[in-house]
Formats: structure tokens, C-alpha cells, sequence
């Protein structure tokens, strides 16, 4: 193999695999809405890098918006078992919250004033973040605000099913629209990764085989 086509093969498979983080870093937060949804938990490890990751302005990988793949195991895992073609009825409400996340990307991609208010919101959020609190159910109130005000106006809306008792209390809702913010995020990096729907699609079973090697070879437990 050339030079020149062994760097093109090593380009594609750099933009497979960020696909592929990118896909289950919208999986992972689609995976703990539904997990909070129904019993008002969620792996603590997995939210903290979800919600960290929306103040990741800068990030250009999915690596650096989660500080490491080991922090995306539960979206690893989740995507790999979406893409096995077994359709166990507990993944079903994460299919559809992961088809309705990225529609709504697909939105605020193409709204550029919504896009820019949430930016500094978000930043400025951030600044206290840093200053006064580092409490998950600080950040997420105050994100889920953020959330309500921008994503929230659009006319299509993420039905969450689950436990009446855990939706209808304060902080689980502000978790969960936090970490479908969350969601939204990561379908920027999937977006910025050279990835769509079609290609999704087309490349189902490349990056099915890319979550299996990502568990056996990075992701060891």
C-alpha cells in the first residue's frame, strides 16, 4: 500500500472511530435518561462526564469533551447492543430518545440565533460552575433552565416514559434535560466526525465491529 492511501485508510479509520464515540456519547446520555426516568438513578461515573462534557467548549474529539473512553463505556456498550439486531424492549424508549436527540441537533444546527443564545448561556454557567459550585443538581437546575428556554421552544418535543414518582420530582427532570443537552452536544461531535443518518445506514455493521473491538482492546473490565 502507498503512503498516500495507507494516510486515506488511516483517516478513514480515525473518522470511524469518532463517529462511533460520537454515537455512543448520545447513546450513553440516552441510556441514563431512562435509567433516571424509571428508577431516579444513574451510573455516577457516566453523568458526571455527560454533563462536564456540555461546558467542553474548545473540544475538537469526543476523547477530550469526555476526558477519556472509559468514561463512555455505558454508550459503548449501549450502542454495541442497539446495532446487535436483538430487540430486547428495554432499548426501545433508547432508540427513540436517540432518534428524537438527533433531530433536535438537526434544528439547532440550522438555528443560528438559538444556537448562539446557548452558547453564552452556557458559558456563563460554566464561569459559575467553576466559582461557587460543583454539585450536580446545582449545575443541572441551572442548565435544565438553559435547556427549557431554547431547546424547549421548539415545536417538537422527547417524550420520556418511566416512573410518575421520579419524573415528577424537581432534580430528575432537571438531570434529565441536562443530559439531553448532553445528547444534543455529542450530535455536533458526530456532525463535526462526518457523520449523517444515511451514513449511519450504511456503515451499521463497520461501526458495530468498531464498538466490539473498542470494548476488547481500550475499554478492558
Amino acid at each position: 500500500m502507498s503512503d498516500t492511501r495507507q494516510a486515506m485508510q488511516t483517516d478513514k479509520n480515525v473518522q470511524l472511530r469518532q463517529q462511533t464515540l460520537a454515537l455512543a456519547a448520545i447513546v450513553q446520555a440516552a441510556v441514563l435518561v431512562d435509567q433516571i426516568a424509571r428508577t431516579g438513578q444513574g451510573e455516577p461515573q457516566a453523568i458526571e462526564a455527560t454533563i462536564d462534557s456540555v461546558f467542553a467548549f474548545s473540544a475538537t474529539t469526543v476523547e477530550e469533551a469526555y476526558g477519556s473512553i472509559e468514561n463512555l463505556e455505558l454508550g459503548v456498550r449501549g450502542l454495541r447492543d442497539l446495532l446487535s439486531g436483538n430487540d430486547y424492549g428495554e432499548r426501545k424508549n433508547v432508540m427513540r430518545y436517540c432518534l428524537g436527540i438527533l433531530h433536535l441537533h438537526k434544528k439547532l444546527k440550522n438555528d443560528a440565533d438559538t444556537s448562539a443564545l446557548l452558547r453564552n448561556r452556557l458559558q456563563h454557567t460554566a464561569k459559575q460552575k467553576e466559582l461557587i459550585s460543583n454539585d450536580i443538581n446545582s449545575i443541572s437546575n441551572s442548565v435544565s433552565a438553559i435547556y427549557q428556554d431554547t431547546i424547549s421552544k421548539y415545536n417538537f418535543r422527547i417524550q420520556i416514559t418511566g416512573s410518575a414518582q421520579e419524573l415528577q420530582n424537581a432534580n430528575n427532570a432537571a438531570r434529565i434535560r441536562t443530559l439531553l443537552l448532553a445528547a444534543i452536544r455529542a450530535g455536533f461531535l458526530w456532525h463535526q466526525a462526518g457523520g449523517s443518518r444515511w451514513k449511519l445506514v450504511l456503515q451499521r455493521n463497520r461501526i458495530f465491529t468498531q464498538t466490539k473491538q473498542l470494548l476488547a482492546t481500550e475499554i478492558r473490565r
